[in-house]
């Protein structure tokens, strides 16, 4: 039988818990503290908060787990590892991680931001994931605007796979040091936990309810209180995983599927919580209307987009997205947000190594740029 957890002092010092307060790491009981505190304000803000978790949940959270159980059983059930796949792969190692990061939602370029952190793949494969990735706007492009979707994804998959081969070609970032089995030593859970079923079971209600949304059903005619439920008590269950766990970012591949998506789906779900807060509470409480700046401005239509692409988490991407269906911003708009845009994996990646990440997201925009302003000037009209 595994031990619940590997000797701390064996572990490398990014993956060791060192701020303890029981079961708890101090400073992520901290942040959901003050969560709960956001979330049981009084006047509008209370509402607010919540329905923006729920909103983190049902959009992102849900679509999240259902990738990594996915990736994660698969490898469980045929017995073999995506890591080590990626590793051997070679010259197809930059297709492989394009097509992962091309998978809508944002578990596959996850799966290439953690194998890259255990020394699986290069930098060019890191920056074909994040480069090829749409995140959850993929999603609603897919139930919302299928055409479009069908232009926008292979586009950003192939855009992925030359940057990737042009990063290697060119050893920019470096060669990729030996750190063959360093997520090994990540705590080892061991046996399933009761809560890691529970935030299962919670998950398929949500994933059900975000594909519901995705196909514009009327939520609270469908669910009602229903959502509310499910979302905010997918939420406290993903704050307890968090807060309790030893580890930093990534799972150890020895747990068992259902383990690793609840510790990496939680892990990734506060991040998005505290994007969704951060930037709605901007709009909201300052008054910045993004239609209006869509609308005023035409050259700059892309660069924006573009830009708006740089901010971690799905929730901005997912408004660019919407703006798009709505005929609020042209295709090269959402071209270009759809290729500089990391969704939720660049949260790991900057919790793993944030040189990297910037460095990734930086090059990313560059194939962003060139395809989004020659559909600009050539196709101004085109999928509008």
């Amino acid at each position: 039988m595994h031990p619940t957890t590997t000797p701390q002092a064996l572990l490398p010092s990014p993956f060791v818990a060192k701020d303890k307060l029981g079961p708890f790491r101090m400073k992520r009981l901290l942040v959901v503290l003050i969560y709960f505190a956001l979330a049981v304000a009084p006047g509008e803000l209370g509402p607010l908060t919540r329905s923006l978790m729920v909103d983190a949940y049902v959009q992102v959270a849900g679509f999240v787990a259902a990738t990594l159980m996915l990736f994660y059983g698969a490898e469980r059930l045929f017995k073999f590892n995506i890591g080590d796949a990626l590793r051997n792969a070679k010259g197809y190692q930059v297709p492989l991680a394009s097509i992962l990061g091309a998978t809508p939602g944002c578990g596959g370029a996850v799966i290439v931001v953690a194998a890259y952190s255990s020394g699986n793949v290069g930098f060019g494969a890191v920056v074909a994931a994040l480069t090829a990735t749409m995140g959850d706007a993929a999603f609603l492009l897919i139930a919302t605007r299928p055409d479009a979707a069908l232009v926008v994804l292979p586009l950003s998959l192939a855009a992925g796979v030359t940057t990737g081969w042009i990063i290697d070609a060119l050893k920019i970032g470096g060669v990729q040091p030996d750190t063959s089995g360093q997520c090994e030593l990540a705590p080892l859970i061991g046996r399933t936990r009761a809560k890691d079923y529970l935030y299962l079971a919670i998950a398929i209600p949500g994933l059900v309810i975000g594909i519901s949304q995705l196909a514009q059903v009327d939520l609270d005619a469908v669910y009602g209180d229903f959502m509310l439920w499910v979302g905010l008590a997918g939420i406290s269950i993903g704050l307890l995983v968090w807060s309790t766990s030893n580890l930093q970012a990534m799972s150890n591949t020895k747990d068992s599927p259902v383990t690793r998506m609840a510790e990496e789906t939680s892990f990734i779900a506060v991040w998005v919580i505290g994007a969704y807060l951060a930037y709605d509470y901007t709009v909201i409480y300052t008054g910045l209307d993004l239609e209006a700046m869509f609308s005023s401005v035409a050259l700059l239509l892309p660069l924006i987009a573009i830009l708006i692409g740089f901010v971690p988490g799905c929730g901005p991407q997912i408004l660019v997205t919407t703006l798009y269906i709505n005929g609020l911003v042209p295709f090269a708009a959402l071209m270009g947000n759809a290729i500089s845009n990391d969704g939720d994996a660049l949260f790991p990646a900057i919790a793993l190594n944030p040189r990297v990440a910037m460095m990734a997201t930086i090059y990313s925009a560059l194939p962003a740029i060139l395809i989004a302003y020659l559909f600009h000037f050539f196709a101004p009209g085109f999928m509008n």
